[in-house]
């Protein structure tokens, strides 16, 4: 049987207006969207599958520099990057991730290799970069993942005292992708720079199987942004997977409740995009705005920011 083929990303939600958006900045942002998400679903028109089509979109937004991701990533307390990632097929819950690493050029790639060449799921830190050298993946100095606006913000936040999201107007820098092959295989993965100004090795919900990210042939593939903290309390990811699994929702029904009920409850704020079996594309936010876009075989092509 040839299913549907189904792509979703995201580039981070939060607090996104266009009262304070230029008309190049927001192009800008279109096309860093619409290319990832060209580069995902030509993957799948030609055949290839899911696990392919969402490392190939996330590791596009991480080399786009306005998403806080790869290239993009945000300074820490100390003024450098650690970068999270993760990736997991729906076919056998295949999962792998990575923690704390500051200078692999696509963490995306090293989470995928995690879950192709270890017997691992999560590796961190120096380890996990240990790992990448033997896998042969691509590396970078400081100098590339430096962007000016990154620094200002790190600056400010400094200055502060206080670890802050993205930007300073809340927004959760996170970039992801979910997919459905023709095969009807589901993947989803996720990939972030984290909190500016983060101390201490924090990690949030992106490398966590289950919290972030998560797919799962029987149910949902999801991708998630937005507070960490909370949506790792809240197992954002699998809870949705869970409500289709075992209440019987469908993927509306579950999205709207965990995203616009039980994480706005515990001040939960972000979103997720996620696709389930039968092709059905959900992208909620209760955040101000989310970047966002899909595409399918039947047609769907779009780029979306804000919330109207």
């Amino acid at each position: 049987m040839i299913h549907d083929i189904s792509i979703a990303i995201h580039g981070g939600a939060g607090t996104i207006l266009r009262s304070t958006m230029t008309p190049e900045l927001q192009l800008q942002y279109e096309t860093g969207l619409q290319d990832a998400l060209s580069v995902g679903y030509n993957i799948l028109a030609g055949g290839g599958s899911s696990l392919d089509a969402v490392e190939a979109a996330v590791a596009s937004m991480e080399d786009f520099p306005l998403f806080n991701a790869g290239r993009g990533a945000v300074f820490n307390n100390l003024g450098g990057h650690e970068m999270d990632a993760a990736i997991m097929y729906g076919k056998g819950l295949e999962a792998g991730a990575v923690c704390g690493v500051s200078h692999v050029k696509n963490p995306v790639a090293l989470a995928r290799a995690i879950m192709d060449h270890s017997e691992h799921v999560i590796l961190c830190g120096q380890g996990a970069e240990q790992f990448a050298k033997l896998q042969g993946l691509a590396f970078e100095g400081d100098a590339y993942f430096y962007t000016e606006q990154r620094y200002r913000q790190w600056q400010e936040a400094l200055k502060e005292d206080r670890v802050q999201l993205d930007h300073s107007d809340k927004k959760f820098g996170t970039v992801g992708a979910v997919a459905l092959d023709k095969d009807g295989n589901l993947a989803a993965a996720t990939s972030t720079g984290g909190m500016t100004n983060k101390k201490y090795g924090r990690m949030g919900d992106s490398p966590i199987p289950g919290a972030g990210t998560y797919a799962n042939n029987n149910t949902c593939a999801i991708s998630c942004t937005g507070h960490g903290e909370l949506f790792i309390r809240s197992v954002v990811a699998y809870d949705i997977s869970c409500l289709i699994e075992y209440k019987g929702l469908s993927l509306k029904e579950a999205c709207d409740i965990v995203v616009y009920d039980k994480l706005v409850k515990i001040g939960g704020e972000g979103g997720l995009i996620a696709i389930d079996k039968h092709s059905n594309i959900e992208m909620p936010f209760n955040s101000e705005g989310m970047y966002r876009g899909c595409r399918n075989s039947n047609g769907r092509n779009e780029v979306l920011i804000y919330k109207d």
